[in-house]
């Protein structure tokens, strides 16, 4: 007899009722009484066939060797069930027959996805996988001290390994995530606002009683596809209910009966009996646990236990898969922890008083103090100076190629007006890209910086949004200093890097690291300052090891992760700096970002916060007026690094009373935090750490060891002055100089003090000139400056204070062969970004001689096109151009500067001109509009010009038009007012978009054409072919008579066709008395147009050269154009070469008129 046929038959006839709620209260008791893994409990509730649910579900009742526990499933529906099959191998409690085995012929095929699908025995299939003799094994019966499967565990784990190893069969456990909202849909169609999850009652189950007649009458509704639901349907997700219990209670052989109001048993438990088929009657109880008070009958009850199995705790089914068994199957319905709403319901119209939870499944205890403890971990907050919060602005960047010759990339560089800003922080990103990510692949998310713009603060404010229950989209959270990861070995596991290489080492056991595999989607891992890796353009190519409990070195790891082989689906968040190799191949990043730092703004509110934090806020106001004093510091303070280091300086000043002040140079500002420290230090001491920083800057490198520093007094003079410190995450004999730009400074002092540097080699360091062999490549960026200001300002406030005035006295032969060097240096000839370093190095010297030199060196015409400008950068660039007294013309496009720098090299009154951005502009126009200051905006308008302007995608047309519509609009308002200069006067425009955007841009530009009044050069010509075709042509020609000065008028390569050309000559002669030069080369012009062109041609009095090569007229459309250039004696060249047209008749036409061009 075949009992798998018999109990799937019966569980067809449950799930035929479409209940949801029937078949989650269902699963809810197999879970409950241990017949299902937790894991597989989650995978059959996303089921989304019901025929294989049905299979699943008889296949894990069959294991238990008695079809009478499906009864369960027919008390619990209120169904009638069919009179049950039995056989010579069925046994009842009181039998002791084995369960036959069903007859199963040879497995065709090779997919274990079909065998679930077949109706074969699982007993069968064990014996097929693995054969053994079953017939001596020990008759399992069922009874509550049974502590064993029937099948033996070894051999389900080799099937169920086989299993995973089948592609089809992964595949459809991959799918499963996928389905759950559209599987589950069906119930809310008819009451989105009804639970499906419904706790069963006694009505409820009265209700369901239905004839399988009935049943098979009712038709199904259309599922709708995702996109026809409602936008709260869409992100609904099911909750599982895990409050439901289903108890087995041994009674006496009767008829099937339902007693919802037994006044001998509690309120909830239904009596069920097996007429005529041997089995044993049931109770079921649901909802709430029955108090002391309200015992159930005792007469005749005797519990079952269900045996279980020990590798598996928790289950009993051998096709219940355990959490190792299955490590990268999805566990739908989990969300965090934190902030998780219970879900309420009514459980039955009887208990109207109470209301049930459905709660999520509960981790293992071990998870459970596992996740706490990291919690506790990053709940933290950083003490002292690190613990300030001032929001600084998180921008969405993209990385694009240094120049077209080279395959570097760098940042790009957008306009102020066009950044696109990233609200909330890193936090807030996070949260928005969950929306964005793919199912199943891991997202990387990459945050640049230069070095103190507070990268990793933000990466520990991650943390910490986490552990406050602000990120509920992730479980856990790693967050792993990329420092630590240096270390040599290959017997590393991914639990390593999880778990032992953090802030804090944490303890986890397998059972957790099981749980953070299976659902890889829920963790977040961020490797902060991923700059001080060593080589990181491996890992993208590095090997990794096969498996995550394998060992391999770190570099492996880290390849796993980025290859997407490890812990695939997780988010990896990493901080690094905008230069390196690895920053080459984040372009395939999921998304970038780029911290821009703090605003004037911004910068003031942090030295308010920090002297509240100091609880010194009595010294706020004159901090701040001693920051405002100098506007040089003052610009630098979009670094948080050095607005911390102004405070520290500020708070020593103010401390020692008097008239305190700031320096005027980066050099003064760290001389004057270090001074002291070193007076106080032992002898020599700074000078050796200042070597271990050059040492370290040459090989890329910031931490150091215990046994790097030259005596240990030295290392606790370091450590007791806050110049190195103990790095997260470090060993104890690992540290790291506080900051980057202290490093830097510290670099500088060891070059402008040793002997071991050649004199005439100390030009190269500055890096302003470019050479194929340079021993220094410019990692540690501060040095120059620092360089140079140590050696030219007076050594009795700089060099002398740090080291006294006998080691000071080196540097003089130094500061001769830099003086030298530096007044020979040509600025005109200097790249922008060098020449921008050179003003700062001449700023930080002090020094007259070089000052004047540099500045009045400079070219008339400054361009930075393309060249960032940060606020420091505006600040140097405008002393400088006062300092020359001469006019300038500037050009400012591409450098992302911020109003505020705009502002204040537009109000110079040496700029005479000057280009920018067109939405920068606008926007500059309009701020000072509103502020009211009329003579800024008037000289900001007259100084504006946007001659030649090429317009290269939609946003630069787009631009133009604004700009277009602030003229009109001033015209309007202002009586006075006349045009804008930079309207008036633009003389030259091309246009460049291309095939596609093209056509699109065009008509918008036509639009504004005649606002143009002064045009003279109008290109439409394109590398890519703009093809504006006869419809662009048509809409050009209506211009033409508000285009009086047009010169040149380039239409070659737009695709236009006879019909075009037509239209072209109609409009024509409203340009006789200005055009110069028409192109119309690589167009689809035939005879017919050839023909209208050659008509208009004697009117066109003031044209001199006529371009119709590679067109597609032939002879006779040629001899039409030679014939009226003989009529035209001011037409200089005609270019007529074209395929079409036979070579010796183009020869006889040049011979006719030496004017006819064939090249």
């Amino acid at each position: 007899m075949n009992h798998f046929q018999a109990i799937l038959s019966q569980v067809r006839t449950l799930l035929s009722s479409h209940r949801p709620s029937l078949v989650q209260a269902l699963l809810d008791s197999l879970l409950t009484e241990e017949l299902l893994s937790r894991e597989y409990h989650c995978t059959l509730l996303h089921e989304p066939d019901s025929e294989t649910l049905a299979r699943k579900i008889s296949l894990t009742l069959l294991e238990k060797g008695d079809p009478d526990l499906v009864l369960q499933g027919w008390a619990w529906s209120g169904l009638q069930p069919p009179a049950a099959e039995k056989g010579p191998g069925h046994r009842d409690h009181g039998g002791s027959t084995q369960c036959a085995t069903m007859e199963l012929g040879p497995l065709e095929g090779s997919s274990y996805l079909e065998l679930l699908n077949s109706n074969a025995d699982p007993l069968h299939l064990y014996q097929l996988h693995d054969p053994m003799d079953l017939a001596g094994e020990e008759e399992t019966e069922l009874h509550s001290e049974t502590d064993m499967d029937t099948i033996n565990c070894d051999q389900f784990s080799r099937l169920w390994r086989d299993m995973e190893g089948d592609e089809e069969t992964r595949e459809a456990y991959a799918s499963i995530a996928e389905l759950d909202q559209y599987v589950f849909q069906d119930s809310q169609l008819e009451d989105p606002n009804k639970d499906i999850f419904k706790h069963i009652g006694p009505d409820e189950v009265s209700e369901s009683m239905e004839t399988p007649a009935e049943v098979g009458l009712k038709k199904s509704q259309k599922r709708p596809f995702p996109e026809e639901l409602p936008a709260d349907l869409k992100h609904w997700k099911p909750v599982p209910s895990s409050s439901s219990s289903l108890s087995c209670l041994n009674l006496p052989e009767g008829p099937v009966q339902f007693i919802p109001t037994l006044s001998t048993l509690p309120q909830g438990f239904w009596q069920i009996s097996g007429a005529g088929t041997g089995g044993s009657s049931i109770f079921i109880y649901h909802s709430e646990v029955p108090q002391a008070s309200q015992p159930p009958s005792p007469s005749g009850l005797t519990v079952h236990g269900l045996p279980t199995s020990p590798d598996r705790p928790g289950s009993t089914s051998p096709f219940a898969p355990s959490a190792t068994d299955l490590p990268s199957m999805p566990e739908p319905a989990l969300t965090s922890r934190a902030n998780v709403t219970e879900h309420k319901t009514s459980p039955t119209q009887c208990q109207a008083a109470g209301e049930g939870s459905n709660k999520l499944p509960k981790w293992p205890e071990s998870v459970e103090q596992f996740y706490r403890l990291l919690q506790d971990t990053y709940q933290t907050e950083p003490a002292g100076p690190d613990g300030i919060l001032v929001e600084a602005d998180l921008v969405r960047a993209k990385l694009v190629r240094s120049s077209s010759k080279s395959l570097e990339r760098e940042l790009a560089t957008p306009d102020w007006a066009e950044r696109q800003l990233a609200h909330g922080g890193l936090a807030g990103v996070l949260l928005a890209a969950r929306e964005r990510r793919r199912p199943r692949e891991t997202q990387v998310i990459a945050v640049l910086g230069k070095a103190g713009q507070g990268k990793s603060y933000w990466a520990g404010a991650v943390s910490r949004a986490w552990a406050c229950g602000r990120l509920p989209q992730y479980d856990f959270v790693f967050s792993v200093p990329c420092h630590c990861l240096n270390r040599p070995g290959d017997a590393y596991r991914l639990q390593d890097l999880l778990f032992s290489l953090g802030p804090r080492p944490l303890v986890a056991d397998d059972e957790v690291f099981s749980h953070i595999l299976k659902r890889p989607d829920r963790v977040l891992l961020i490797l902060d300052a991923f700059e001080k890796l060593e080589a990181q353009d491996s890992f993208l190519h590095s090997t990794c090891g096969p498996a995550p409990s394998e060992p391999c070195s770190l570099r492996g790891l880290l390849a796993g992760l980025f290859q997407r082989k490890l812990l695939r689906g997780c988010t990896l968040l990493l901080t690094t700096r905008p230069r390196g190799r690895l920053t080459q191949s984040l372009s395939k990043a999921d998304a970038l970002f780029e911290l821009s730092g703090f605003s004037m703004e911004q910068a003031q509110a942090y030295v308010m916060r920090y002297f509240e934090c100091s609880g010194k806020t009595e010294q706020q106001a004159r901090a701040l007026a001693l920051l405002r004093d100098r506007p040089f510091l003052l610009s630098h303070g979009h670094s948080p690094t050095l607005c911390q280091a102004v405070c520290q300086l500020s708070e020593a000043l103010l401390e020692l009373g008097g008239d305190a002040e700031l320096p005027s140079t980066l050099t003064g500002l760290y001389v004057g935090l270090l001074g002291p420290a070193a007076r106080d230090g032992p002898p020599g001491a700074l000078a050796e750490l200042a070597k271990l920083a050059w040492e370290l800057g040459r090989r890329h490198q910031s931490t150091l060891r215990e046994d790097h520093f030259p005596s240990a007094g030295v290392r606790t003079w370091a450590l007791a002055k806050g110049l190195v410190q103990h790095p997260p995450g470090a060993t104890a004999s690992e540290l790291a100089f506080c900051s980057f730009l202290l490093q830097c400074f510290l670099a500088a002092t060891w070059l402008a003090l040793s002997g071991e540097i050649k004199d005439k080699e100390l030009p190269q360091y500055l890096a302003l000139t470019p050479r194929k062999k340079r021993p220094y490549d410019n990692w540690l960026e501060g040095v120059p400056r620092f360089l140079v200001g140590l050696i030219f300002q007076p050594p009795t406030r700089c060099l002398g204070a740090l080291v006294g005035p006998s080691a000071a006295a080196l540097a003089d032969r130094k500061q001769k062969v830099l003086a030298k060097y530096l007044k020979r240096l040509q600025p005109g000839t200097l790249r922008a970004r060098q020449l921008l370093e050179l003003l700062h190095c001449a700023h930080e010297a002090e020094e007259a001689g070089i000052w004047r030199h540099v500045v009045q060196e400079l070219p008339a015409r400054l361009s930075f096109l393309g060249t960032r400008l940060t606020p420091p950068d505006a600040h140097v660039l405008g002393k400088a151009l006062e300092a020359a007294g001469r006019d300038f013309s500037l050009d400012l496009r591409s450098t992302g500067i911020d109003p505020s720098g705009l502002g204040s090299l537009v109000g110079l009154s040496c700029v005479t001109h000057f280009r920018a951005a067109l939405s920068d502009t606008v926007a500059l126009w309009e701020s000072l509009r509103q502020r009211g200051e009329t003579k800024l905006l008037q000289a900001a308008e007259e100084k504006f010009t946007i001659e030649p302007f090429k317009a290269k995608s939609l946003k630069d047309v787009e631009d133009l038009g604004k700009l277009v519509q602030t003229q009109r609009t001033r015209s309007s308002s202002e009586d006075t007012a006349g045009e804008l200069p930079a309207v008036r006067d633009l003389k030259k425009l091309e246009f460049a978009l291309g095939p596609i955007s093209g056509p699109r841009a065009f008509p918008k530009l036509v639009r504004i054409l005649m606002a143009f009044s002064s045009l003279q050069h109008l290109d439409l010509d394109a590398l890519s072919e703009n093809k504006i075709g006869d419809e662009g042509v048509s809409q050009l020609s209506a211009t033409f008579p508000q285009l009086k000065s047009l010169e040149t008028l380039n239409l070659s390569q737009n695709s236009i066709t006879d019909v075009g050309a037509c239209k072209l000559a109609e409009a024509l002669p409203s340009l006789a008395a200005s055009l110069l030069r028409l192109s119309l080369y690589n167009n689809c012009i035939c005879d017919v147009g050839a023909e209208s062109l050659a008509r208009v041609l004697p009117d066109m009095v003031s044209l001199r050269v006529m371009d119709v090569q590679y067109n597609k007229f032939t002879a006779a459309g040629a001899q039409q154009l030679a014939a009226s250039l003989r009529k035209c004696p001011h037409v200089e060249t005609l270019a007529m070469w074209t395929p079409t047209i036979p070579f010796g008749v183009q020869e006889h036409l040049q011979q006719q008129d030496s004017r006819i061009s064939l090249r």
